[in-house]
């Protein structure tokens, strides 16, 4: 199903009965919401659940200018206002937590936020390793060219970017650029709603150590490992998945 929020055609999803409180599954950076309906249909036995790919992700057409995370966090205000959401437990995966650990730092939101999952969420600026300081050399190098050959400096940026970076077009290269450089553990005790947090213990992209910082940054939160997942723990164990989101949610 699509929707037209702020001029751009949304493609999301809306299952489950009418609830006091409304599920919102935000996914992860190159992702969609096709990861989340598994785990969305349990929950739909009880609550209302939306899910919406958000723009430059999945079905849903990219934003007209280089957004930052404040900007997806304005989206998604829109999107839950269109559909009159007034009480939310907000549930995102890797850049989809960067959106809530926002949004929970709003004041005078149109909504409650009642329960908060993070699930191996971004939001903590990476320890940059010697490789990283090597590569962003070469980019610094490459931008004093940037007068002479512009072709040559998107060349070099691709060459030595993470695989996201490879596979986004220009434009969501620079909004992948404007939030990674974002450090957001400043908001973390902002974050006053009951937190889980569900990591895989094997995740390289925002490791362990992330969650261990955002369960103790996080006034209320607890922390659930998935011994032996990845980024992407939620999908390679998906019955453990679902069994905690269960006692959280009292499915």
């Amino acid at each position: 199903m699509t929707v037209t929020i702020d001029h751009i055609e949304t493609n999301y999803f809306d299952v489950g009965p009418e609830s006091e409180e409304t599920v919102v599954m935000l996914h992860g950076w190159a992702s969609n919401i096709g990861l989340f309906q598994p785990s969305a249909l349990p929950i739909s036995a009880k609550y209302r659940v939306l899910a919406m790919d958000m723009p430059g992700h999945g079905q849903t057409p990219e934003p007209p200018n280089a957004w930052r995370v404040d900007d997806y966090a304005d989206f998604v205000i829109k999107f839950l206002e269109h559909f009159g959401v007034k009480k939310a437990i907000l549930l995102g995966h890797s850049f989809g937590g960067r959106v809530i650990i926002k949004l929970c730092s709003r004041e005078n939101l149109p909504f409650a936020i009642t329960k908060v999952i993070l699930v191996d969420s971004a939001g903590i600026r990476p320890v940059k390793t010697e490789e990283q300081e090597r590569k962003e050399k070469i980019v610094k190098l490459g931008k004093r060219l940037v007068s002479i050959s512009p072709a040559l400096l998107n060349k070099m940026q691709s060459m030595v970017g993470s695989a996201d970076y490879r596979a986004a077009s220009p434009l969501m290269r620079q909004i992948l650029v404007n939030t990674v450089n974002e450090d957001l553990e400043p908001l973390l005790p902002g974050v006053k709603a009951p937190t889980l947090l569900i990591w895989g213990t094997l995740d390289t992209a925002t490791p362990i150590a992330d969650a261990e910082k955002m369960e103790r940054l996080i006034p209320d939160a607890g922390l659930a490992r998935i011994e032996g997942g990845s980024h992407f723990a939620f999908v390679e164990f998906p019955g453990l998945y679902n069994a905690i989101l269960a006692s959280f949610l009292k499915l």
